[in-house]
């Protein structure tokens, strides 16, 4: 199934699958639990991020090619920090450049892989990590390069959580559609030119062995968001550098999940 989180033209909330003409079919019960279509339809006004995370776990440097272009080793495990919820944002929802990321301007973009976990999950092996998977959506680990290399301690967090630096959706597609995480083509678009392009089969750690890392001794709650990790062509490995500015337009796209977009303001 495919879900989204919406306004409609009243300003009510719902989950609901899209139709055409703008609309969608609501929904009805928990995004957990057992949502149920209705019959009934909906405009769609604006788009809500699919989901508001229990937490947001982000794994750094898991291509093989982003590695390579940064000049770094590949990674012996996982690179996990964090981003705050807050940072959330929806799809059509525009992209805040902090005052305090202005000087020197280095906000960039990164397209991402999102896994949403579905139930109650811990020291999970590999080979069952698909069974606590309830989806998959888009989205953009937007990041501010200064605060990320100096401003923040030398860890990333500051750097990856402000508000509006986690753009996500459009939508959810649930893991009993048969999407094959591993080998899907991933791609990012700035004023429609191609800066990203790659397939998660250039990943360093599988999503399954990301679950077995994350799990291991720790509860991943239902909600909890991982995001698996960029490809190359990211901003500030580019010559000249290349970082968002106001009245961009950001458009990431992976096959079978949809195309999530983004201003810049």
């Amino acid at each position: 199934m495919k879900i989204i989180h919406f306004i409609d033209d009243k300003g009510d909330k719902y989950f609901g699958t899209e139709s055409t003409d703008n609309q969608a079919e609501v929904l009805s019960g928990d995004l957990f639990g057992n949502l149920v279509k209705t019959n009934k339809t909906k405009k769609i006004k604006s788009y809500l991020a699919p989901l508001v995370p229990k937490s947001i776990l982000c794994i750094g440097l898991n291509y093989k090619a982003h590695a390579k272009e940064t000049g770094m080793r590949l990674p012996e495990y996982p690179i996990l920090f964090m981003k705050n919820v807050a940072a959330i944002t929806s799809h059509h929802s525009n992209i805040i450049i902090p005052e305090c990321c202005k000087n020197p301007h280095q906000v960039d973009f990164e397209a991402e892989l999102a896994v949403v976990i579905g139930k109650a999950a811990k020291n999970v092996k590999a080979k069952d990590a698909f069974d606590y998977i309830f989806g998959y959506t888009i989205a953009n680990d937007v990041s501010a390069r200064t605060w990320q290399r100096s401003g923040g301690g030398k860890q990333w967090v500051r750097g990856k959580s402000f508000d509006t630096f986690c753009p996500l959706g459009p939508a959810i597609i649930t893991a009993d559609e048969g999407i094959d995480p591993d080998n899907l083509n991933i791609s990012l678009k700035l004023n429609g030119e191609i800066m990203q392009e790659s397939n998660t089969s250039d990943l360093i750690f599988s999503v399954s062995q990301l679950i077995e890392f994350l799990s291991e001794d720790t509860s991943l709650m239902p909600g909890t968001v991982i995001l698996t990790g960029t490809p190359s062509g990211v901003g500030f490995t580019r010559d000249p550098p290349v970082f968002l500015k106001k009245g961009d337009v950001v458009e990431t796209t992976i096959d079978k999940i949809g195309t999530l977009v983004n201003g810049v303001e």
